[in-house]
């Protein structure tokens, strides 16, 4: 059975997305200023390998369609993202034309619990902060990996926001990673 990985890159006040654009592949976020050094470089490189399939909602998956297709890597990581399964939850997109790309439509706990159930590896989320907030909302995230920047970046979309209930997580682990203060945390659900 696969397990649904939720990864994100977050600063202390929670915030994953600023106004001006953080999330963008081009180097031009706010976490992009932060050095993650090898052990974090590693440590997404080895996250992507692990995973069988990406479960994306529809902006990031717009906004990685936009750009993956033309990055190169020496490590790999690039042809990971363009080859690897990818299933979307929306309701507005229409043609999805990324390589190996499969719409999720309908009741999206029912289709991720299907998913869960057709995968034997890690179903790896990014971004996608709806998707996730209905993910946790359903009790469908098995791990929560936050790599939490040393800084408080204020407006923004916030990781969770508003949620029905309360949500207990256990830490699994933590590390530094990077010379610029950059911490690991790996939860998974309580309850």
């Amino acid at each position: 059975m696969g397990k649904v990985v939720v990864s994100e890159s977050v600063s202390v006040d929670g915030v994953f997305q600023d106004n001006g654009g953080a999330g963008e592949i081009e180097r031009g976020g706010w976490e992009f200023k932060f050095d993650r050094g090898e052990e974090g470089e590693k440590f997404k490189l080895d996250e992507l390998m692990a995973a069988d399939v990406q479960l994306l909602g529809r902006v990031t998956y717009e906004l990685f369609a936009a750009a993956w297709p033309t990055i190169t890597d020496e490590q790999g990581f690039a042809d990971q993202m363009n080859g690897m399964s990818k299933y979307v939850v929306s309701t507005t997109l229409k043609d999805p034309e990324w390589t190996n790309t499969t719409m999720l439509k309908g009741d999206v706990a029912k289709e991720v619990k299907k998913l869960k159930e057709e995968t034997d590896g890690d179903i790896l989320v990014y971004g996608s902060g709806q998707l996730v907030a209905t993910l946790l909302d359903e009790g469908l995230i098995d791990e929560l990996r936050l790599m939490v920047h040393p800084a408080i970046v204020g407006e923004g979309k916030h990781l969770f926001g508003a949620q029905s209930d309360l949500s207990m997580l256990k830490l699994t682990d933590s590390k530094p990673v990077g010379p610029d203060g950059i911490i690991v945390l790996t939860y998974e659900p309580v309850g």
